[in-house]
């Protein structure tokens, strides 16, 4: 689920998954690695994200393994608190109609 914000741009939850693995690594590389994602199109999130907001959600400091790193703000914190908060209003508010699609869906055989 996604929310956007304009033009300023959107949240959503790849935004939010980086965020939560660079709290939990302290390294916008290392977070993008478990993500699959080019350091560069880690960097471009995290950029887009700390624009968007009055005040950054990540903030870095260069240099190698000891020396530099990365860590959310409180607004980063804030940001992702909210965000998951919306997500979960959003599936507990939407379960009955989620359910109901799921039920006109096709049957899907296993191993396909």
């Amino acid at each position: 689920m996604r929310i956007v914000f304009g033009d300023i741009g959107m949240m959503g939850p790849g935004k939010a998954e980086l965020l939560e693995r660079i709290d939990r690594t302290g390294s916008i590389a290392a977070a993008g690695r478990e993500m699959n994602m080019s350091y560069k199109r880690a960097w471009t999130l995290i950029e887009t994200l700390n624009a968007m907001f009055r005040q950054p959600v990540v903030e870095s400091a260069r240099g190698g393994p000891g020396v530099g790193g990365a860590h959310l703000t409180e607004t980063g914190r804030a940001v992702l608190r909210h965000y998951r908060a919306f997500e979960a209003a959003a599936r507990q508010a939407g379960a009955a109609e989620i359910a109901a699609i799921q039920r006109l869906t096709r049957d899907i055989p296993d191993g396909e």
